[in-house]
């Protein structure tokens, strides 16, 4: 008999028995808010489209790189999981197969976030009460396989079911935002949000980045012929998505300098990557030059920033060339804050129209660099722990190095980071006990009263977010 797969009601709270029961009260009053998602990654036309999900595998198995990067990582080629090929090569195509692999797998995300966040799936969402296993993977497909073909599991009846107020989607500068034209027609308009990412086209080294920039000139109906003409297409497209419910702008570089040029040099650099001459150091100052341009478009159109540097994207050249970008092999790196964020934060820091969200995948920051500039910048919140740090240990750090410096009320809540719907709810509710197993450590210590500590805990849920991402003008 398959071993059975339950619930904890006490999981991820504090081991001490006292803590652990006013943690239990904290959590008691955050488990049922409304989630704020307001830093995801659902595709529009998902959501649009509201069709059927495909199959188990291709609904948490494929599409999420957590999961598939663990396979890959004990030597389980990509192609095995369904992972596309660039040049259209043989790859799985039988999900039922690529399900079993990774039921077979299951032991290795033991201690992993993404047991936590699948184990909730399989329970709370599909109904499921068998452990993933070979032997269990054709019945659990078969449960599961049942429950995404019924109607009031599409994805937008799924909004309803997991308690979604409002979901950002993340979109590229060249978006016709047709999804989000469809979803507003469906009286989804004010719910389902653009983000505005521009990143393909303003880094100029981008082997796509002509091309990204005529997709730009088209969308935008403005010439791109030009610097300055760029700018007038990036004002148009951040007008687009303000239009279209857009709260916030996202950005991936690499770095956090925000080192302005004189826009004389600006229109140079951008001329020669036009002509196909930029070299990395151009291309790698042009950036950080744009995101210092961003900080003032934002006090112009108060869209919230989001600025996430410190990931060296496509560590391994043969995974990106053999199966295209974002296939889990993004790997961190330490980053830099404090003198890269100056030049922005120097003319825009204490500008009531401007807001920035910072995120980081390196913990060394918060305390000596992150929290202290967010405790001094009005302009300034630190996002929720992200990515590989989006862990009940990392959550718990983050309170820790952040809060004496920060305090709770520079952050911006939780704000969840992922593309696998399914999950979100999980993520939240991680959070949440997390948060309240922190908030019933101060309480116990005589910090905080419960009062306090359980109004917290809602404004991290629920307020902070919606505060932290309310367009400034």
């Amino acid at each position: 008999m398959a071993a059975s797969l339950t619930l904890h009601p006490d999981r991820a709270l504090p081991l001490d028995r006292e803590q652990r029961a006013v943690a239990r009260e904290i959590y008691g009053q955050t488990a049922h808010l409304p989630l704020i998602c307001m830093h995801g990654h659902v595709e529009a036309e998902v959501l649009a489209s509201n069709t059927a999900f495909a199959d188990p595998a291709r609904l948490l198995v494929t599409p999420d790189h957590y999961v598939t990067r663990m396979l890959v990582s004990q030597g389980i080629a990509p192609e095995t999981l369904g992972v596309r090929r660039v040049d259209g090569g043989p790859t799985e195509t039988d999900s039922r197969a690529i399900w079993k692999t990774f039921c077979a797998n299951w032991k290795l995300y033991r201690g992993t976030p993404s047991r936590y966040w699948l184990e909730h799936e399989l329970v709370e969402v599909f109904g499921v009460d068998q452990v993933p296993s070979a032997e269990s993977a054709d019945a659990l497909y078969d449960r599961i396989s049942e429950r995404i073909a019924e109607p009031g599991f599409r994805p937008q009846q799924l909004l309803d079911t997991f308690n979604i107020e409002l979901i950002s989607t993340t979109d590229p500068a060249g978006s016709d935002l047709a999804h989000h034209a469809g979803l507003a027609r469906q009286g989804l308009g004010e719910r389902v949000v653009p983000t505005f990412r521009p990143d393909a086209v303003v880094h100029l080294d981008r082997p796509s980045w002509r091309d990204d920039v005529a997709a730009l000139a088209k969308v935008s109906g403005t010439g791109t012929g030009d610097y300055a003409g760029f700018l007038d297409a990036l004002r148009e497209r951040r007008a687009a998505f303000a239009a279209a419910g857009g709260l916030a702008t996202d950005h991936g570089h690499l770095l956090a300098d925000t080192t302005p040029l004189e826009p004389a040099e600006a229109a140079a650099i951008y001329d020669q990557a036009l002509a196909g001459t930029v070299t990395a150091d151009q291309a790698a100052r042009f950036a950080a030059h744009m995101l210092y341009v961003f900080a003032g478009m934002s006090c112009d159109d108060g869209l919230v920033m989001q600025i996430h540097p410190g990931v060296l994207r496509d560590h391994h050249a043969g995974i990106a060339a053999k199966h295209g970008p974002d296939v889990g092999f993004d790997i961190p790196f330490a980053a830099e804050f404090t003198t890269a964020l100056r030049p922005m934060l120097q003319t825009y820091g204490h500008d009531p129209r401007f807001r920035a969200i910072l995120f980081t995948l390196d913990e060394t920051v918060y305390s000596r660099e992150l929290a202290p500039l967010a405790g001094a910048y009005p302009s300034l919140r630190l996002g929720a722990p992200w990515w590989f740090l989006d862990t009940p240990g990392g959550m718990q750090r983050f309170r820790e190095t952040a809060v004496d410096t920060a305090g709770f009320y520079n952050t911006s809540g939780f704000v969840d980071d992922t593309r696998a719907f399914a999950s979100i709810p999980a993520r939240h509710d991680l959070s949440r006990r997390v948060d309240a197993g922190f908030l019933a450590r101060l309480v116990l210590e005589h910090r905080l009263n419960l009062d306090e500590a359980t109004e917290t805990a809602v404004d991290l849920a629920y307020n902070l977010p919606k505060i932290a991402y309310q367009r400034r003008i």
